[in-house]
């Protein structure tokens, strides 16, 4: 397995309603995926039938046993071109239910792997049977398979816990017409696991041609957004894409990966980013929903708020700071977002003169701030007990509002000491939180956040790769519907950008009347801003009110309807054991 290459291919192509039909062009494109001689071909969801159903019955009609001779022709058509095969259907299961699995084939023939998707979208849940167990992972001669469909991939859990259990290559089966799962949600995983993704997306109509266009005038959505999105693609285990099929034509696309990468959790500093895990404080991520409540909502509808990115760090970005801050302040922003003003090595390097500055910053900065204003920015401080700790804050008129901690343990800031959990605070305008930048990175660290009703989250980052900026954080605002303020630190703009305003987009649950905008075919990403270079004040609009509203679709809470039951692994401790309530 050591420094050997494989070749993954990813195949996208359109379904509809005649089954054998359908079983006609899965053959045709594993042929087609077969020119390129790959190891492993990744097929989309539901390649039997459109996920499109008249009644249960008809469901359970055009569903497909695993012994029947739709996935026999599969198994058969695998072992001819000698190939590993992941295709996804709705599969009858005995006693009539009927699951949406994905499958995984041998070049044998042989059924490796069943696994039923955890999370349906909308009508998906009157129809189909969700997953009762774990996701398998499989160990093949290619390396450690993992599989998972489609809205599994929206939210991190699913991917993550194949991830922790040894997954090198997560195979991602979609019937998605969201232009941000291919854009966003897909990437994501690669670089958050450090594992390669093969996904496989459709084109053409995701409901029955005939129905196109009464669906449309219905529900208000283009027919356009009624045809899969595309856009099925390869992902290295730091963010890269590899390739990338078009949004609208059937096509293969493939690559040579090295799956030995995704045996390397390493971020750029040194830091084992699955080491480094907290699990527990992981614990509500695995809690029934059921027995946990949320605060009372007390957002406002609207927010202003202000990305300030001076030209400088240190006294001279300081200075500059309280200016940009008073100029924010009097255009109308309540919360204001600074990047970090120290970069974690000058603070290493000089530890007293950095607690010094801290100080001055939290006093200038204080000076410039009225009643209910507050600006967050991160920094050293000295906790109680005479530790120190890379810590964001939240600074109002009186000095600090909220201290939070670096809680996951970094290489680069191994001087500081790791605090004990994340913590929120009710303001006025809403309930916000602030983050240091390598607490950012970890998919959990936002999932609690949204457990604790937080509407509004600020990250001063110093990003250490390109994903963070590009779909972490953006995904993080989208996955758990929250607002976001992500200002960089002047050091890593030029190579990373210059920071991000994520504001929830007030029009959200697919096929509910939108009152402020047509639907454009987004599932959930947020209304980006990106400072242009040279720009050093950036205004904004959030809306905490928005973050409330976290049903997708029909019977699809991103954060209610998480797989809690499916997901022990992610609060299990190095030895296996699962970590219990505070």
């Amino acid at each position: 397995m050591k420094d050997r290459k494989i070749r993954v291919a990813a195949a996208q192509f359109s379904v509809g309603t005649d089954v054998e039909a359908n079983l006609a062009t899965t053959l045709r494109m594993l042929d087609q995926a077969a020119e390129v001689a790959p190891d492993l071909v990744v097929l989309p969801e539901f390649c039997n039938h459109l996920s499109w159903y008249d009644n249960q019955e008809h469901c359970a009609a055009v569903s497909v046993p695993l012994d029947g001779p739709f996935l026999k022709a599969v198994a058969a058509k695998a072992r001819a071109l000698s190939i590993y095969v992941v295709i996804n259907c709705t599969v009858l299961r005995k006693g009539g239910s009927v699951t949406g699995s994905s499958l995984l084939y041998s070049p044998q023939g042989e059924l490796l792997a069943d696994n039923t998707k955890q999370i349906y979208i909308g009508h998906e849940n009157d129809f189909l049977t969700p997953a009762q167990a774990p996701a398998p992972v499989v160990e093949t001669p290619l390396g450690r398979l993992g599989l998972y469909s489609c809205m599994d991939g929206v939210i991190n859990e699913p991917p993550r816990t194949l991830a922790l259990r040894g997954a090198q290559i997560l195979c991602n089966s979609l019937n998605s017409f969201a232009s941000d799962e291919g854009s966003l949600h897909v990437p994501v995983r690669a670089p958050e696991n450090r594992v390669f993704i093969v996904a496989a997306n459709k084109v053409g109509p995701l409901v029955p041609e005939p129905l196109l266009e009464p669906v449309s005038q219905a529900t208000g959505i283009p027919e356009k957004f009624l045809h899969g999105a595309g856009e099925s693609q390869i992902v290295a285990p730091d963010g890269t894409v590899l390739a990338c099929a078009s949004c609208d034509q059937e096509q293969v696309v493939y690559a040579d990966i090295d799956v030995a990468q995704a045996d390397s959790k390493l971020r750029a500093d040194g830091t084992d980013v699955f080491a480094s895990r907290r699990p527990d404080l992981y614990r509500p991520i695995c809690e029934n929903p059921q027995q946990q409540s949320y605060p009372a909502w007390r957002a406002a509808d609207t927010l202003q708020a202000a990305l300030l990115t001076p030209g400088a760090g240190g006294p001279d970005g300081l200075r500059e700071s309280a200016a940009l801050l008073s100029d924010a302040l009097g255009q109308g922003a309540l919360l204001a977002a600074l990047p970090p003003l120290l970069s974690s090595q000058e603070i290493a390097e000089d530890l007293d003169a950095a607690l010094l500055f801290a100080r001055e910053v939290v006093s200038t900065l204080s000076a410039c701030l009225g009643k209910n204003q507050c600006v967050a920015t991160s920094l050293p401080q000295r906790s109680e007990d005479g530790r120190t700790q890379n810590c964001a804050l939240l600074i109002g008129s009186d000095g600090v509002l909220l201290s939070q901690p670096q809680v996951h343990r970094s290489a680069r800031c191994a001087w500081s000491a790791s605090g004990s959990g994340f913590q929120s605070l009710a303001l006025p305008f809403g309930r916000v939180a602030v983050l240091t930048s390598d607490d950012s990175i970890y998919p959990e660290t936002f999932r609690l956040l949204a457990l604790q009703g937080v509407d509004t989250v600020v990250v001063p980052l110093e990003p250490l790769e390109r994903w963070e900026l590009q779909t972490g954080l953006v995904e993080r605002a989208a996955e758990n519907r929250i607002n976001l303020l992500a200002p960089v630190i002047n050091s890593a703009g030029a190579a990373f950008g210059h920071g991000l305003a994520a504001s929830l987009q007030r029009d959200f649950t697919v096929m509910t009347a939108w009152q402020e905008r047509p639907f454009d075919g987004l599932l959930s990403q947020p209304e980006l801003t990106r400072p242009a270079v040279g720009e050093h004040l950036t205004l904004v609009t959030l809306y905490p009110a928005a973050a409330q509203n976290k049903e997708v679709s029909r019977n699809t809470d991103l954060v209610r309807n998480r797989p809690w039951h499916l997901s022990g692994v992610i609060a299990e401790l190095a030895n296996g054991t699962v970590t219990e309530p505070a």
